[in-house]
């Protein structure tokens, strides 16, 4: 029997663990952990709790997820943390000084990485590069860079550079596209309508582009032309023919949050369709405990092969790391960007 982790990354409840919650980990030992705002208080006790977690099962660079992307979707809030600008202000910007939105995108990133790598969290979920059409549901909205897929090509590259300039893994997300929602998947299933050509051309554009990037996030979204019947997230057809082969992209592939209530079905059943279709991990985020059992029950120990890929990433982290950021320098270099375009 393996010792490996279990695929799975779970959320936790609270601001501070409870004793159940450490015998939990400790004895199913999850890959790691995603941190929300209802975890999020003030650094010191966000650091402790990273801590706590990592040391429940043993792994000090067990990965601690985090969404921080700017904007309504910020976990790290004022006046603990600064308020950072939602993606579209950047996109915006872009249509007065290209040059300047996309230094000023990869500086606030790098910011955003360090108030995460200060309290410990080692992955952000994001860049979001979803591209948004016209009427799509605001689920997505201000979080998207525009409906310029070039564009939101080079605005989630410079994404990626700022965190691992600051030491903070990104992931890329929502593969293959939440942009052409018309329902927001927390609350309903979306249908992408459109056939394989037209995606190739302007959704799947920005994924393309950063398929290197060594984590990504799945849409629980119907590719009706390819999966009538399952939604991204459990499907194989869309995960093997369009993510992994069309699109490219051979990293880690998280779910999104299987909680969600685009799914149907018992959350256990959701972990098992969705391991078998072929996400790597299953995401877990709400802390119920009993859910989290369930889970557990029902996920295997993840590979040796998935494992190194995890170790791969973590590397590369690491080897990214810059040594000479000036958070003050850059603050001030990110207001004068967006200021003069």
């Amino acid at each position: 029997m393996t010792n490996n982790p279990l695929p799975v990354v779970f959320g936790c409840a609270g601001p501070v663990l409870s004793d159940a919650e450490v015998r939990f980990f400790r004895e199913v030992n999850p890959l790691g952990f995603i941190l929300f705002g209802r975890n999020c208080l003030a650094p010191d006790q966000v650091r402790t709790l990273v801590d706590d977690l990592r040391n429940s099962i043993g792994r000090a660079d067990a990965p601690v997820l985090i969404d921080q992307e700017g904007g309504r979707v910020s976990r790290l809030k004022p006046p603990h943390w600064p308020a950072y600008p939602a993606a579209r202000a950047f996109g915006d910007a872009a249509r007065a000084d290209r040059a300047a939105a996309l230094e000023a995108v990869r500086l606030n990133s790098m910011l955003i990485g360090l108030d995460l790598n200060a309290v410990g969290i080692s992955v952000n979920c994001a860049p979001t590069i979803d591209v948004p059409i016209p009427g799509a549901h605001e689920m997505i909205g201000s979080r998207a860079y525009g409906p310029d897929p070039l564009l939101v090509s080079e605005m989630g590259r410079a994404v990626c550079e700022g965190l691992l300039d600051a030491n903070v893994l990104p992931v890329i997300k929502h593969l293959p596209g939440y942009g052409r929602a018309m329902v927001d998947s927390h609350l309903a299933l979306p249908v992408i309508a459109e056939g394989l050509d037209q995606l190739d051309a302007t959704d799947f554009v920005p994924f393309k582009a950063l398929a290197s990037i060594p984590w990504g996030m799945t849409a629980h979204a119907l590719v009706r032309s390819v999966d009538p019947d399952r939604p991204a997230t459990l499907s194989a057809s869309v995960i093997k023919d369009v993510i992994r082969q069309r699109i490219g992209f051979k990293g880690i592939l998280i779910t999104d949050d299987l909680s969600m209530n685009a799914l149907t079905g018992h959350v256990s059943a959701r972990v098992m369709q969705a391991l078998a279709a072929g996400c790597d991990l299953a995401l877990h985020c709400n802390g119920d405990m009993a859910e989290m059992e369930s889970i557990a029950g029902v996920a295997r120990p993840m590979s040796n092969s998935l494992l190194s890929d995890i170790d791969a990433a973590e590397r590369m982290r690491v080897a990214r790391t810059r040594s000479d950021i000036d958070p003050e320098w850059a603050r001030n270099r990110v207001r004068e960007l967006l200021g003069s375009s």
